[in-house]
């Protein structure tokens, strides 16, 4: 198969098909070339065509509580302030360094997500308890 730049959604849908065929190419292979060819230009065509937009830092946040049962007396205890919790959700207070880099350690939210900046006030449907 020649491999070139994706310009449509079937040329689009053929690669992943193609893709999805050759999944479990052994290493070293023709077909493992062409897998690997394959994954750089599907993948370039979908950040072009595909972007997925960052959570909100509280929206990632509640996500991962929610994932790990997690309670909002769980997350005071991590950020050391159980008040800080109520008053993060309700949007009275903004993260600090120091809550990014615990709920960073503990909860495994990606760093570049918690550092966005955001107004304070700035309440997302859906996360006030």
């Amino acid at each position: 198969m020649e491999i070139k730049i994706i310009k449509s959604e079937n040329q689009y849908r053929q690669y992943l098909e193609r893709f999805n065929k050759i999944f479990d190419a052994e290493e070293g292979t023709p077909e493992s070339d062409e897998f690997d060819l394959l994954a750089l230009v599907i993948e370039k065509y979908e950040n072009e065509n595909y972007h997925i937009e960052e959570p909100h830092p509280l929206e990632a946040i509640r996500f991962m509580m929610e994932q790990n049962g997690i309670s909002e007396g769980d997350l005071g205890k991590i950020i050391n302030s159980r008040s800080r919790v109520s008053e993060l959700f309700s949007g009275t207070r903004k993260l600090t360094l120091n809550h990014i880099r615990a709920i960073n350690k503990r909860l495994h939210v990606p760093a570049d997500i918690l550092i966005k900046d955001y107004e304070v006030g700035e309440i997302h449907h859906g996360l006030s308890a």
